[in-house]
This record gives structure tokens, sequence and C-alpha cells, in this order.
């Protein structure tokens, strides 16, 4: 007769048991918003990432559900989590993490189209030497007569 033991199944070394909660740092890196964990980490001491509209430690625990602000550069997400890995996965599996707000995505798109109009202000050479000298003829002529229109007020 064979003994009935209540050991829980093991698991492989490839399978972790579910998260009830995770430091930011550690998901961070999971969910590919950052290369390393140690980048991750300077980006929350930088104060780039924001629980609740204040800044966290690293050593927070983040929950499923959880609203977090993540600035990148030019850019601000805020992302809501939809589950926990310690375990970084592709970035199909990381995607799969969190979960970007609309109104975050509409206003991230704001803000490309107006990096983009104002890239269309600059011009698309550098001026030539003539186009110099005409430019400081132009700037002479317009000061010197700025000058006068004060002298006469």
């Amino acid at each position: 007769m064979k003994k009935e033991t209540s050991q829980a199944p093991s698991l492989s070394k490839h399978q972790s048991k579910p998260e009830i909660a995770i430091r930011i740092d550690k998901w961070l890196w999971a969910a590919r918003f950052y290369r390393t964990r140690t980048t991750a980490k300077d980006a929350i001491d930088g104060g780039k990432v924001h629980f609740k509209g204040e800044r966290v430690k690293v050593s927070k625990e983040i929950r499923i559900g959880m609203e977090l602000t993540i600035r990148q550069g030019f850019e601000e997400k805020t992302v809501v989590i939809t589950a926990l890995s310690a375990v970084r996965g592709n970035a199909t599996a990381a995607q799969l993490l969190y979960e970007e707000t609309p109104a975050s995505i509409a206003k991230r798109e704001l803000f490309q189209v107006a990096r983009k109009l104002s890239n269309l202000a600059k011009p698309d050479h550098r001026p030539s030497k003539h186009e110099r000298q005409q430019l400081q003829r132009f700037k002479k002529y317009h000061d010197s007569n700025r000058d006068e229109v004060i002298d006469d007020l």
C-alpha cells in the first residue's frame, strides 16, 4: 500500500510560483522598460517612476492593478500593472505585464506630433558664405533702424 504525501508539486526551474507582490525595480526590468535592473534602480532614484503622483523607492512592492507613471526620455507613460513577473522574457511576454492607459497614449501621440512640427522650423541646410553675408547685412540694417525708432521714443 502506497503512502499519500501532501507535498506541493515541484516547480521546474523555468516555472515560478505566482507572485503576489514584487519589487518595482525587478518588475520594470522584467517588463522591459529598462535593460538592466541597475538602470531601473537609477531611474527610480532619479524620480522617473511615480505611483499616485509620488516618487517611489526601489524597494516598493507593487501589485496587480497599480497605476505607475514612467518617464523615459521625452515620453511619459501611465501604465496599469496586469501581471507580475520576476523573470525577463521576450518582448511579447513583457507587453502582457502592463496595459497603457488610453489617456497616456493620446498624450504621447500629441507630444510626438508637436515634436515633429517643431523640427519643421529648422533649416534644411547650413547657410553658404553668400547667404551668411546677406543675413549679416539684414541684421545690421534692422538693428540700426530699431535704434533710430527707440531714439524717437
